[in-house]
């Protein structure tokens, strides 16, 4: 069938049309668009900086949101993460309404627009929004999150045992994950000759220019301190700053073609990179077009994150959240979700309903990854704000944003 013109596939866009997630990574890596330059047809790992004042506790022992009218549920999540429908169930079962808005398209963007209205004790006009695992830290120690009334979301008991006690929210009192990735590394056998193994092996002088690294530290200083031996979750300031001058070595040496957002999509396709610190949800689309892309869990392990539903201060009905919290953790509705984002589904009991319709899809590591696999994966850092404030002014220098 001759390809379609860029215009009529944005036409079909915007109209709303049903158009798959993966059709358009790959209409557009086709046309040569940056996807991830902008985040805006990715979903999330982005952001660079929250803010920082004094940690602010809220008590969270006796949350209480009593069943109430909902009337219409707003929220902020990351573009073309939800197959659209699983609303209309929930707003049956609920007798409400949802405005869902695409418009969280990086952390530190969304949180700058809202943050006026956060500091002055206003609310900003959602009932949910949906921070990536270090941005929602941020929020809770701010205190511009409401602790969930956990009696109104039962279907939290269906979340993976290896996301229920990340650092920035142990008892996932103000969080639940919308859906998970796995940072790793994205190659191609046919050009490096050779399988790989190590983290280190970016750093392998025969592929010297044709490597790339995130921008952003969190992931690529994460998986750079587990191929020296250091716990990423647990590291220290000094630990990740050594880290960045590992990066900063190799980028002197030229061993690095450039460091990247999402955009490097775009050059492993196009075979302009051989291997690149790269997301798990990114390769399951690449690598229906070209089977020949591996994305790789290093022997030393990867780095893990979430996209967190978070009801922010001000809220006009966190019942109403709540309720599609729950909702959304029901088996079906995650299945639904997973098999259109193809992202780590943290939910469990997917895996097997999802095989009855796609056994294929539910072998897939990157989507339902097995224990050997969840044992190898680390969380970012808990760190300060001041202290990320600095790690990522060094990485900055680094990469000379």
């Amino acid at each position: 069938m001759p390809d379609e013109s860029l215009d009529h596939f944005f036409d079909r866009l915007v109209s709303g049309e049903p158009i798959s997630r993966r059709s358009v990574l790959r209409r557009m890596a086709a046309s040569g668009i940056a996807v991830g330059s902008a985040s805006a047809f990715l979903a999330a790992c982005g952001g660079v900086e929250g803010s920082s004042s004094n940690k602010k506790e809220v008590d969270t022992s006796n949350v209480n949101h009593p069943k109430a009218p909902i009337g219409t549920l707003v929220f902020s999540n990351w573009p073309l993460y939800i197959d659209e429908k699983v609303i209309p169930g929930w707003e049956k079962a609920n007798d409400a309404k949802m405005r869902y808005l695409e418009d969280y398209n990086d952390n530190e963007e969304f949180y700058a627009k809202v943050r006026q209205e956060l500091e002055q004790g206003q609310g900003i006009g959602r009932d949910l929004v949906a921070p990536t695992d270090w941005m929602a830290g941020r929020w809770i120690d701010q205190g511009y999150a409401i602790p969930i009334d956990k009696k109104n979301v039962p279907n939290a008991k269906n979340l993976l045992p290896s996301l229920q006690n990340p650092p920035f929210d142990k008892n996932r009192d103000f969080t639940l994950p919308w859906q998970s990735g796995i940072t790793g590394i994205g190659y191609d056998p046919t050009k490096t000759g050779r399988k790989l193994n190590s983290i280190n092996d970016l750093f392998d002088p025969a592929f010297k220019g044709r490597v790339s690294m995130f921008s952003e530290w969190r992931d690529s200083a994460g998986l750079v301190m587990l191929g020296q031996g250091v716990d990423a979750s647990k590291a220290t300031k000094a630990q990740c700053s050594a880290a960045i001058e590992k990066i900063n070595e190799e980028n002197e040496k030229g061993q690095i073609r450039r460091f990247t957002g999402n955009d490097y999509t775009k050059d492993l396709a196009a075979g302009n990179l051989w291997a690149c610190v790269a997301w798990s949800g990114d390769l399951v689309q690449l690598k229906a077009d070209n089977p020949n892309l591996e994305f790789l869990v290093p022997d030393e392990g990867g780095m893990s994150w979430s996209d967190n539903m978070l009801i922010p201060q001000g809220a006009k009905t966190p019942y109403g959240a709540e309720t599609f919290m729950n909702y959304v953790y029901d088996p079906v509705a995650a299945g639904v979700i997973a098999e259109y984002v193809n992202y780590f589904c943290p939910v469990d009991g997917v895996q097997e309903l999802v095989a009855k319709k796609n056994p294929e899809l539910a072998k897939n590591q990157l989507i339902f990854p097995d224990q050997a696999t969840l044992d190898k994966l680390y969380s970012y850092p808990s760190l300060s704000a001041a202290d990320e404030r600095e790690l990522t002014a060094q990485m900055q220098k680094v990469t000379g944003a």
